[in-house]
């Protein structure tokens, strides 16, 4: 019979997932302006141990009450570095060894399982309504979509950056059904 972990098992689950993941993972966040947006972002962050957050334009910083209201005390496990111009941040970012990828519904975009997400990418993600700006859409290496099936044409910002954080970092752990700790059991 099935039961919820306890905390020390949770631990000990996380940490060998940790240590079967390679490759860094960042963010950068272009425009993104609502406050719940940028908390739920950081507790993605901090839950799938992304290295940098970059904050490109007016975006409110994860120290915001307003941010720190969704973040839950996630943004302190999270490096983050607020920069005026997302060229800033892009350059920052590529300074650092990452590959830029935007998440973006834009001509020339890949459906993000097909995307290089292999090694150390930091994916770029855009404001609420208009999505990457022109100086990110131009400086990214690659553009990635989110295939959808339904009738809305797109996702929340938090929730797409969630699902492309998480595809970057399934990349790092086998595709046949087993985890660092040989199959993972079936619910």
């Amino acid at each position: 019979m099935s039961r919820n972990l306890g905390s020390t098992d949770l631990k000990r689950l996380h940490r060998d997932w940790r240590r079967a993941t390679e490759g860094r993972v960042a963010l950068l966040l272009d425009g993104v302006q609502k406050p719940y947006n940028i908390g739920a972002i950081m507790r993605t962050a901090a839950a799938q141990s992304v290295d940098h957050v970059w904050l490109a334009g007016n975006v409110p910083a994860p120290s915001d009450p307003k941010v720190a209201k969704t973040a839950l005390g996630s943004e302190r496990f999270v490096e983050w570095t607020v920069c005026p111009t997302a060229a800033e941040a892009l350059e920052s970012a590529r300074g650092q060894g990452y590959r830029l990828v935007g998440i973006e519904l834009a001509e020339g975009a890949r459906p993000l399982h097909d995307a290089g997400l292999d090694g150390d990418v930091c994916l770029v993600v855009g404001h609420e309504d208009r999505g990457l700006s022109k100086e990110a859409l131009a400086g990214c290496d690659e553009l990635a979509f989110i295939p959808q099936l339904g009738r809305i044409g797109s996702l929340n910002v938090a929730t797409a950056t969630a699902i492309a954080v998480y595809e970057a970092r399934r990349r790092a752990w086998t595709t046949d059904g087993t985890g660092p700790r040989g199959p993972v059991p079936s619910p």
